[in-house]
């Protein structure tokens, strides 16, 4: 699934949209990759000299790159909304150009709640991983959300 089709589906746009492409395999897991600009926002000031992704920025990407984890009925009427980041860890850093790449895999699925745990990598060395849990909101409650 290429950019384009991930906006059809989440609500997230530039310059928040962190997924350039994602896809579900049969068993049940999903990678998603998103190439760091060299001009991204949430890298100019962090830090000078040295643009290292924010560890929040991290946890964001792997956040969107499971997207496809959650059944599209349910993201239909819903947006899944930070619940919780359980174990996260920071291994290593990412900077601008690096592709991250994010594997994720559905740890349990009881709406309103989900759970995923997720791991992301740059060229196959690990940055960050941990559980990520969240609340579906149904769309009528939140303003501005289409």
């Amino acid at each position: 699934m290429n950019r384009e089709e991930i906006k059809t589906i989440i609500p997230h746009r530039a310059p928040m949209l962190l997924v350039d492409e994602t896809n579900l395999f049969e068993d049940g897991h999903v990678e998603s990759k998103y190439t760091i600009p060299q001009d991204a926002w949430f890298v100019q000031g962090h830090f000078p000299g040295y643009p290292v992704v924010p560890g929040v920025i991290m946890c964001e990407i792997m956040a969107q790159g499971s997207v496809l984890l959650i059944p599209r009925e349910m993201l239909a009427v819903n947006t899944a909304m930070y619940a919780g980041l359980d174990g996260i860890k920071f291994k290593n850093s990412a900077f601008p150009g690096d592709t991250v790449e994010v594997t994720a895999k559905l740890v349990d699925l009881r709406p309103p709640l989900v759970v995923v745990d997720a791991q992301a990598k740059v060229n196959g060395k690990l940055c960050t991983k941990g559980t990520l849990k969240f609340f579906l909101v149904p769309k009528e409650n939140l303003k501005g959300i289409e």
